[in-house]
């Protein structure tokens, strides 16, 4: 069984909108994510990540589907969808989620950041709007991440 989830992106030249969790979250606390969150039931998924990213910061903008990521999670996993965007509208704003800000790629390195963003934003990066989007999976293996791109 897999859970549908999204992963927003939005990139503005080589600078990227990522939010930094609320230190009283459960998962990820303090640490820089993409903004995202659940589809609902009767949403599809661009109408749900323009939702969340809405509810997250407070703003609208450009999106189309970039990739899927299969995350093994044990007995119930995620599909996550990787939703990228550009021509953001509105001003930014924090939530209860964390604090939204533009990160240069270059500094992402640097950052208290989850296991899998830095992988996730090198592939981003390199993708275009119109390209085919990607397909992945995700698991731990001996303790380590693995994120495996199908070619």
């Amino acid at each position: 069984m897999l859970i549908p989830r999204t992963a927003i992106f939005l990139r503005r030249g080589d600078e990227y909108l990522l939010i930094k969790g609320a230190p009283t979250k459960r998962l990820w606390a303090d640490k820089y994510n993409g903004l995202g969150g659940h589809v609902e039931r009767g949403e599809d998924v661009l109408s749900a990540a323009g939702r969340e990213l809405l509810e997250e910061a407070g703003i609208t903008a450009d999106l189309w589907l970039c990739g899927t990521v299969i995350v093994d999670a044990g007995e119930v996993g995620i599909c996550l969808f990787v939703v990228c965007g550009e021509n953001v509208r509105g001003e930014i704003k924090a939530s209860k989620e964390g604090t939204v800000e533009w990160v240069k790629m270059e500094a992402v390195g640097r950052l208290p950041v989850v296991e899998d963003l830095p992988i996730l934003l090198e592939r981003i990066h390199k993708t275009n709007r119109g390209d085919p989007p990607f397909s992945a999976r995700s698991y731990y293996e001996d303790g380590n991440l693995k994120v495996v791109f199908e070619a």
